[in-house]
């Protein structure tokens, strides 16, 4: 895992480019091709991944992911990247995220800090 915090715009978690969504952890499934005959072949069912930028507001930059149609629905509703990396807990978000989870929870509590401080 690298976390470039330099990278200028975006934010790009580097990871190793398996078939995997960062949030909700979905993955590739087996099962079978069943012909009208009713003979099984073995096939893939990948999940729907996508490369996404979301806004991060604590950051001040984009943050851009490798996540599943239901993990961008998952974000949206939850009001973005930060308030759903602040309310979901550790055992449920991959490394990666759990490292940018940390960044931002660190950079909100500085401005919490800065902010009571006037």
């Amino acid at each position: 895992m690298n976390l470039d915090l330099n990278y200028g715009v975006c934010f790009l978690i580097r990871a190793v480019m398996a078939r995997r969504c960062c949030v909700t952890n979905k993955g590739v499934l087996s099962g079978n091709c069943v012909s009208h005959a009713h003979n099984k072949t073995r096939r893939r069912f990948l999940p729907n991944l996508q490369r996404v930028s979301f806004m991060s507001d604590v950051l001040g930059r984009c943050v851009q992911l490798r996540v599943s149609t239901k993990g961008i629905r998952t974000i949206e509703k939850n009001g973005g990247i930060d308030a759903f990396l602040l309310s979901s807990a550790d055992r449920t978000l991959s490394e990666d995220i759990i490292a940018l989870k940390k960044v931002i929870a660190t950079r909100a509590t500085a401005i919490g800090a800065a902010t009571a401080a006037q």
